[in-house]
């Protein structure tokens, strides 16, 4: 019996949107009552998990569907990995980019996943949706959980690292006739691009999008740590 193709929001995509809240209240809950000895073990027995599950997903992929599209080289991915090493390491910076990336990217594509695969519980649709689960589930952890903040030099850095980033995917797509970070086209499936006019107008719209909607992402915190200093 064939299966059956993987549906945005069919069942299985509800639950796992649905596993994401619960997890997030959850990890915001434990977070808040860990101490530092126990949160640098929780985080790190995480970073483990993550790391491991990466990986796997990663060879998974490439077994296949061995072609150079394949490769683990998305945003998404470079974000899972600095998502890993921010819980294991605790350095502000990868917590920075994890916030920004996740919380915006990671969590769009929980929503509106580009995703070609059967559905649960083939081996692309767990390794996608844990992964995914994993990169923003550490950022709320981190934020609310932990209490990490981001500041202005943090929205820069974000800024600049994913510039950084959509310069090398633009080459090696030219090269390779990749579209890593639907640079060259819009996904096949439905997704916020589709609102955002046609190539190359919705890259110049994504970009004032992300400069602005981080922006209001960083502000609140910043505005807070400023009340405080003055309390």
């Amino acid at each position: 019996m064939a299966q059956r193709e993987f549906a945005t929001f069919g069942t299985s995509h509800l639950v796992v949107l649905a596993v994401f809240a619960v997890g997030a209240c959850g990890l915001v809950w434990l977070g808040r009552r860990q101490s530092e000895r126990q949160a640098r073990v929780f985080s790190r027995a995480a970073a483990g998990v993550f790391a491991v599950t990466f990986v796997a997903g990663a060879v998974d992929k490439l077994m296949q569907r061995a072609t150079l599209s394949e490769l683990p080289l998305q945003l998404s991915d470079v974000s899972e990995i600095v998502a890993a090493y921010a819980l294991w390491s605790g350095r502000h910076w990868a917590f920075g980019l994890t916030y920004f990336w996740a919380l915006v990217l990671g969590s769009q594509a929980l929503i509106t996943p580009d995703l070609d695969s059967g559905d649960f519980p083939d081996s692309t649709f767990v390794s996608f949706f844990l992964l995914h689960l994993f990169l923003v589930w550490t950022a709320i952890y981190l934020a609310w959980g932990r209490r990490m903040r981001p500041t202005w030099r943090d929205y820069r850095c974000a800024l600049l690292a994913t510039v950084a980033w959509a310069a090398l995917a633009m080459i090696f797509n030219a090269l390779a006739g990749t579209n890593f970070g639907f640079l060259n086209r819009k996904p096949d499936s439905g997704s916020v691009l589709d609102y955002m006019g046609p190539w190359p107008v919705y890259l110049g719209v994504e970009a004032v999008v992300l400069v602005v909607l981080w922006a209001l992402m960083t502000w609140p915190w910043q505005r807070a740590s400023r009340s405080e200093r003055v309390a």
